[in-house]
């Protein structure tokens, strides 16, 4: 099959899981693509903004080509900025037909506004589209706030899951929680995401008899990661424990507010933002893995630590499917004292089979998995004509 994978964001803003999914699926034997419009913030990244190319580009990745554009957004004017962004992908497919041809199917990730623009190029040549859901209920709250009734994008939005072949939410969790606003009339099928597992794959860790306990968290220091709920459970875990570590990573664990939260804990190192291979090397450096998320919709980084042999602590945002039996203990969400008290248990208890449940991950999320498991959705989805 010709497929052509469309993003809602791409690098530098993230989108790892449409690479890692574009190569799963050209391990197929598939011809895979990515067409990415990427609008940059001149408040959030005032040095992309001035410094990444100005004109449209095609390059390769980790062997997949991508069609790449960046998009000055403007601030403050969210429905001028979509409409422009929908215009510049619709322009980047023609002149993508005219130099590749056709695909037979369009790989949407997320219908905010990857999938509105699928349903739109679908509608004019006839291609049939899916859409591949990532964002957190929390995130679209953010956005689109109490009043839905207010929310000029629900209905467009709507329109893209009703439209499409399939939508392929990464968890099962979110069908039910995304219900306000994409309605339930669509056919769904929950996928995984797909996870290296050369690079996050089984090793032995060092026995910690005679050396600190090392837990890592990666995630973004922002409100919805829960690192305000880790500080205070770590300060706690420290007063009972002296022999304890904690090394977070991710966009800004290295900024002077996620220090001054971490004031007068002597056992914490930021790494900051740092590539896949850092964070497996500080996987294999670790003993165990924290996420105390308020949100999520499928955390990679839960499946990667496991995948490496290492249980993780979560809380009850975690959907269902990745609580593997031995590997991942959940905890209430916002609980300080229970996440603590489960920190505290995993350094006196540390027993379970690392080799068991990295096998279950691969099972689950592995590249060749998920390739399979698309292709068979993509060559169905190619009998449902708009």
């Amino acid at each position: 099959m010709h497929i052509l994978e469309i993003p809602s964001f791409f690098m530098p803003y993230g989108g790892e899981f449409c690479l890692d999914q574009a190569k799963a699926l050209k391990e197929q034997d598939h011809k895979v693509r990515i067409l990415s419009n990427v609008q940059l913030s001149i408040k959030h990244d005032l040095d992309g903004y001035l410094s990444l190319p100005f004109g449209r580009e095609e390059h390769v990745m980790d062997g997949i080509t991508v069609i790449q554009s960046y998009q000055r957004g403007i601030p403050k004017v969210v429905k001028p900025n979509v409409n422009r962004w929908v215009k510049i992908v619709q322009s980047m497919f023609r002149k993508y037909v005219a130099k590749y041809g056709q695909p037979d199917v369009l790989h949407a990730h997320c219908a905010k506004w990857a999938g509105y623009a699928a349903m739109l190029i679908s509608k004019e040549y006839g291609i049939p589209y899916v859409i591949t859901e990532h964002l957190s209920p929390m995130s679209l709250k953010e956005e689109f706030g109490e009043d839905l009734s207010k929310a000029w994008q629900l209905p467009m939005l709507r329109k893209a899951y009703e439209e499409a072949a399939m939508v392929l939410p990464v968890s099962e969790e979110l069908v039910e929680a995304t219900a306000c606003y994409y309605g339930e009339d669509y056919r769904w099928q929950a996928v995984s995401n797909v996870i290296d597992t050369t690079l996050f794959r089984y090793q032995e860790r060092k026995p910690f008899g005679h050396r600190p306990f090392v837990f890592c968290c990666v995630a973004n220091f922002e409100q919805r990661k829960g690192y305000e709920v880790l500080a205070e459970a770590f300060r706690e875990v420290c007063l009972k424990n002296k022999q304890v570590r904690l090394h977070i990573a991710g966009q800004d664990t290295d900024s002077p507010e996620c220090a001054e939260l971490m004031a007068g804990l002597a056992g914490v190192k930021g790494y900051g933002r740092v590539s896949r291979k850092e964070v497996a090397r500080l996987m294999y450096r670790s003993d165990a893995l924290v996420l105390p998320s308020l949100s999520e919709v499928q955390p990679l980084v839960l499946l990667e630590a496991m995948s490496t042999g290492i249980p993780v602590i979560a809380t009850e945002s975690t959907p269902h499917s990745l609580r593997i039996k031995g590997g991942c203990h959940i905890v209430p969400i916002g609980d300080a004292d229970a996440l603590a008290e489960a920190m505290l248990d995993m350094c006196d208890h540390y027993e379970f089979d690392g080799r068991a449940i990295s096998e279950a991950i691969n099972r689950m999320a592995s590249p060749e998995v998920i390739g399979e498991q698309l292709s068979e959705i993509f060559a169905e989805a190619q009998h449902h004509r708009p």
